[in-house]
């Protein structure tokens, strides 16, 4: 088996859930690749080839380790909503998604030992409420969107804006965590409920 788990993610979103079924990565080493859309490239297209660059990344400077990575974007219809940049950029993705349903895709890759990148792909519907533009201004006034994908964060005070949810909660955040755990029971990475009580206490 390999000696370690690396995973090739900056977001503490995803440190995070997966502590949730006990598991803590050895490393994290984000993936220093470039996520500009291709030109045409669809949502399902784009996340999936995101999570899979990024995991080759992290290998290719790992051999003999588990990497994990993964990749979240929103789509609205064909369009891409990548993680917003700055409060212009905000304040048009949350225009464009009031009142309407969404999708939010998140691939997961785990690659190992050289062996073909294993990747799964879930996909949840959200409908937020109409906004009226002083929740638009105070929303993006708190910074919450910043660095999220669509503009918003499931996780925070954006949950209060969602009438619907179909999906998992925890790959909106950020990493669905039904897909990854069975990615890594089938690489022959330990995981079980017994792990949570050798967590270290906080």
């Amino acid at each position: 088996m390999a000696s370690s788990l690396i995973l090739a993610s900056a977001s503490p979103r995803r440190l995070a859930l997966l502590a949730r079924i006990g598991i803590k990565p050895d490393f994290v080493l984000p993936a220093d690749i470039d996520e500009t859309p291709h030109k045409g490239e669809r949502p399902l297209e784009y996340v999936q080839r995101m999570a899979n660059e990024k995991a080759e990344w992290a290998a290719s400077r790992n051999s003999d380790s588990f990497v994990l990575a993964a990749d979240t974007v929103v789509a609205a219809g064909r369009r891409i909503l990548p993680k917003a940049e700055n409060e212009k950029q905000a304040t048009s993705y949350l225009k464009l998604l009031s009142g309407r349903r969404h999708r939010v895709l998140t691939a997961v890759a785990l690659k190992k030992d050289g062996a073909p990148t294993a990747l799964r792909v879930s996909s949840s519907i959200v409908t937020f409420k109409p906004f009226s533009p002083q929740e638009i201004e105070d929303y993006v006034a708190s910074g919450e969107w910043q660095g999220k994908a669509g503009g918003y964060a499931i996780q925070g005070y954006a949950e209060s804006f969602i009438r619907f949810l179909a999906g998992s909660h925890s790959s909106v955040m950020g990493l669905p965590l039904y897909e990854t755990r069975h990615l890594l029971i089938n690489a022959g990475w330990p995981i079980s409920a017994t792990s949570l009580s050798e967590k270290e206490p906080a």
